[in-house]
């Protein structure tokens, strides 16, 4: 691979993109590259630019990720995601991971757990399910969570939030059935709900 230009970051002077062959590869101190005197014509290995970045950067990286989890949980899909956009490889992303698993502070069984609770007070099973899993949890730890979820009462009051202010007809009641599953609430939960509600208003 040869490195085709190499041009300062908009957002931090201090670190600078090294485009490899015509494209964006990675970010880089710019130290470490005029340490190692890189410019555009020097001819490299993914794995030389992957090592130099890993020593250089490693624990800037990780304070960008601790900042970024500062503010809420996050996943480990997730933390990868952000460094990648950030321009880090992933000898990076691996280093960051393992030391944030070591500190307690990556942990997706926990942030299913929390995720479940929070989201289970509006949501049904099937979508948090769908949610977790675009976030990067394992199947297992989503099991898990969604096993004891109780989904009766959050249908319920899904359902009376819908109905504020609307008339209790059966073309409304289509709708109110249609809203509860796009909520991810199971068919028997959703009918349940719908006949104790409309129970209530006869």
């Amino acid at each position: 691979m040869e490195i085709t230009a190499i041009t300062p970051q908009k957002h931090d002077p201090r670190r600078c993109n090294i485009e490899v062959d015509g494209r964006f590869f990675c970010g880089m101190q710019l130290i470490t590259v005029l340490e190692h005197r890189l410019k555009a014509g020097t001819v490299v290995s993914e794995e030389e630019l992957s090592l130099l970045q890993l020593e250089g950067e490693k624990q800037t990286a990780l304070d960008k990720a601790l900042t970024h989890i500062s503010a809420s949980m996050k996943t480990e899909r997730e933390i990868r995601d952000f460094l990648r956009r950030k321009g880090y490889l992933q000898d990076v992303s691996d280093y960051v991971v393992e030391k944030m698993k070591g500190y307690g502070f990556l942990d997706d069984a926990a942030y299913a757990r929390a995720y479940a609770e929070s989201a289970g007070k509006r949501k049904g099973g099937r979508l948090i399910r769908m949610e977790l899993k675009r976030k990067g949890v394992a199947d297992d730890a989503i099991d898990g969570v969604l096993g004891s979820l109780e989904e009766g009462g959050a249908a319920q009051a899904a359902l009376e939030k819908y109905m504020r202010g609307k008339p209790s007809d059966k073309k409304t009641m289509q709708k109110a059935y249609a809203h509860l599953i796009s909520k991810g609430f199971d068919y028997e939960t959703a009918k349940d709900a719908l006949k104790a509600f409309f129970a209530e208003e006869d």
